[in-house]
């Protein structure tokens, strides 16, 4: 799926707020609240990009990119760790993820980091911004 976004966490409100702000904004969402099986996902939603949770059930969100990272198959999608945790950028470092979005995390945060992570990502929100202004 093209401009598929992926998001693990395992509450719900943050899983149905994000999808319905980042559809809003034209993008592909698939959401999962746990990521027991988070490989075969990336397979099957081809995702261009996947917020993971740091705290969420059956793996931690660190674990689950060391394991995204170690893929061949997935390694080279941009992975952005969401927490409310302080040293949240310590940890991202240490799993390797691509950046990072502290939570609680405004509209044009999220929206930004995508921006930066997905190729293509700047012009599609420029042309999306520039119809909107143009309404």
């Amino acid at each position: 799926m093209e401009n598929c976004i992926l998001i693990y966490d395992d509450d719900r409100e943050i899983l149905a707020v994000s999808k319905l702000i980042l559809e809003h904004h034209n993008y592909q969402v698939e959401t999962r609240a746990c990521c027991k099986q988070i490989i075969e996902d990336i397979k099957l939603v081809k995702p261009a990009i996947i917020f993971m949770d740091l705290s969420i059930s059956q793996m931690e969100g660190e674990d689950a990119i060391k394991l995204i990272k170690n893929n061949v198959g997935s390694r080279q999608i941009p992975v952005i760790l969401f927490s409310a945790f302080d040293n949240i950028k310590e940890i991202c470092i240490k799993a390797n993820a691509n950046g990072y979005l502290r939570k609680p995390f405004t509209i044009m945060e999220l929206i930004d980091i995508i921006k930066q992570n997905i190729p293509g990502g700047v012009l599609l929100f420029y042309f999306l911004s520039k119809q909107f202004s143009q309404h």
